[in-house]
This record gives structure tokens, sequence and C-alpha cells, in this order.
């Protein structure tokens, strides 16, 4: 105990300040990790660690010389294994505040009238049992999405949201794209997300609205077409079973522009 105590009285607030940031850095990964396929290769590696620190205690030269190429082969495969990962996590990163753009998707009244459109067609697509995905871009763009797909470029409202998940249109398959206040494509392909504890249930909407959760900051918004359930899926997360109340406030606290004193000095340095 007292040796404990005389290792404590010799940390300085620097160290203190290292090692919250060394457990930060740490805590943030496994957040970004978990339930995706990174977890499990993770494990492997750590199994592997595990494994060779073992062998060099126990002497056993050539399962250490088979461990130790292995390890070393695997630093070499980090970067192209992990490459969804590791692009998400400097997504994140330059989604951080230091690098948000002063300038908003929407105004306030445009959003407000972007979320009554969007509530409206969801509430005819729900009592008729047809499926949507509809995504909403925030900071990162989806430009690459956007091209798979048909321009639009058109105001929203719901009749357009509606007709374009008609069974027999030739858009209802794919995901539209919601910019701002206007729709920019249509029949947009997703890519799926590839965490294997998903549900079996969930067909390839919610995977491709997963995936496109993982790979950028956008919302997306889906209507099951078997059971007209309506979902959210936001960072990698998926919400299931909302009604109009809960969804109309998951969409205003994720998307509504906020007021803040820097960008009204940038409004008004504008005009």
């Amino acid at each position: 105990m007292t040796q404990f105590l005389q290792i404590i009285s010799t940390f300085s607030w620097r160290s203190i300040l290292d090692i919250a940031i060394v457990t930060f850095v740490f805590y943030k990964a496994i957040v970004l990790i978990r339930g995706t396929r990174a977890e499990q290769l993770v494990k492997g590696l750590a199994v592997l660690l595990i494994a060779t620190v073992v062998s060099r205690q126990l002497k056993l030269f050539a399962f250490d010389w088979l461990l130790t190429n292995l390890m070393t082969m695997g630093i070499v495969a980090i970067p192209i294994v992990f490459q969804p990962e590791l692009r998400r996590a400097l997504e994140t990163l330059g989604r951080g505040k230091i690098f948000t753009r002063s300038s908003q998707l929407y105004g306030d009244a445009d959003f407000d009238q972007v979320l009554e459109e969007i509530i409206k067609a969801i509430q005819v697509l729900v009592k008729k049992r047809i499926g949507a995905l509809i995504i909403l871009e925030r900071e990162t763009g989806l430009n690459e999405i956007i091209e798979t797909g048909i321009t639009i470029d058109g105001h929203i409202s719901a009749e357009l949201l509606i007709n374009v998940f008609m069974p027999r249109s030739p858009l209802h398959d794919g995901a539209l794209i919601i910019r701002g206040n206007r729709i920019m494509a249509a029949g947009c392909f997703l890519p799926l997300t590839e965490n294997p504890n998903l549900s079996k249930e969930l067909g390839t909407r919610h995977r491709a609205a997963l995936g496109v959760s993982e790979q950028s900051d956008a919302i997306s918004i889906v209507v099951s077409e078997e059971t007209g359930v309506v979902s959210l899926t936001n960072n990698g997360k998926l919400t299931r079973y909302l009604d109009d109340t809960t969804l109309r406030q998951m969409l205003i606290n994720l998307c509504k522009p906020t007021t803040n004193s820097i960008s009204s000095l940038w409004q008004w340095r504008s005009n």
C-alpha cells in the first residue's frame, strides 16, 4: 500500500492528463468498432498476442517464430482489413466541431417545411405498407452515392416522396437522398452493413440504412414493406418502432440547425 501511495505521489498533472487522454482514445476506439466486423478481428489479434507471450515464456521456439511472422504480416494487413473502420474514424474526426462548416444546410423555416413533408409522406407510406428508404445528408457529402441513382434535384413535397416509392415506380427499390430542402436523387445504391449481430429478420433496406450511417453522419429513415414499421439509423445505430411524434422529435434533435453567436456573426457579415 505504501509503495502504491509513493507511485501516486510521483504523478504530476501532466501524467494524469496523459493517462486520461490515452484512456479516452481507447474508449472511443472500442465504441467505434463495437458491433462491427472489426470487433472480431481485434479479438483474433488479442489471441495471437497472448499466444506469442505464452510461447516465449514456455520457450516454444518454432511456434514463437510462426506467431512472430504472423504478427509481422498482420501489421501490413491491418490498414487493408480495417479500411472501413479507419475511414469511419477519420470522418468522425473531421466532423468535429473544429471542422464544422459555418453555413447550415437548413434555415429554421426550411427545416420545418422539410420535416412536415417527410412526416406526411411517411404517414401515407405506412398506411399503404409501401417500403421506403430516405437518406438525409448532413456534414458528410454523399455525392458518390447520389451519382449511382437518377438525378431529381427538386423541391421536397410529400406527393413526390410518395410517388418515388410507389411499387411500380422504376425508382422505388433504391434510396432517396435529401440535401437541405431538395431531393437530389432517387434509386441510389447504398453500402450494406457488415454488422454480424444484426437481426436476420431485417431486410436489405435496413442493412443499407445502417451501412450508410456507419460510413457517414447521414440520417436514414426506413419504412418496412412487410410490417409498416418505421425505423431510423444514425451513427451505425438502428432505432425501430417509431411513431410520428418520436420520429419528429428525433429528426429535430439530429438535424435542426442551432442558432449560435458564430453562425449569427457569419450571416451578418454575409449580408
